[in-house]
């Protein structure tokens, strides 16, 4: 299961979908996770519609993208792409703090969503 992240340090979930310039893919396996690397979207595209299309093209493949912030449209256009969207209930939470919460979900009790990403094949 691979959750992007949108950060402006790669610490704090602290960007909003729209406005990120760089989103950071982790990846949950067992009951550990892992970062991969760092996929930039620092492209300024005026259009609001070209804009969403260009940043879910930069999330590769994510199956869940975490922000601060995203508004209807962009939530609309990410869950259409087959991407999960998780928006943090507090201000700079923790990326690690998200992951932890993330893995204990996956081993108690997980949810269909989460269950549509754990079944499914890996691409890596």
């Amino acid at each position: 299961m691979k959750i992007a992240f949108a950060s402006t340090d790669n610490i704090h979930v602290n960007d909003h979908f729209g406005w990120c310039k760089c989103f950071y893919l982790y990846e949950i396996k067992d009951d550990t996770f892992t970062f991969l690397k760092a996929l930039f979207s620092p492209n300024e595209i005026v259009e609001e519609g070209d804009k969403l299309s260009y940043k879910i093209q930069c999330l590769e493949d994510a199956n869940i993208v975490c922000a601060s912030h995203i508004g209807p449209r962009a939530s609309l256009m990410v869950k259409s792409s087959g991407i999960f969207v998780l928006k943090t209930e507090k201000e700079d939470e923790p990326i690690e703090t998200l992951l932890n919460t993330l893995i204990a979900l996956k081993n108690s009790n997980p949810p269909l969503w989460m269950q549509r990403f754990l079944h499914a094949p890996t691409t890596s």
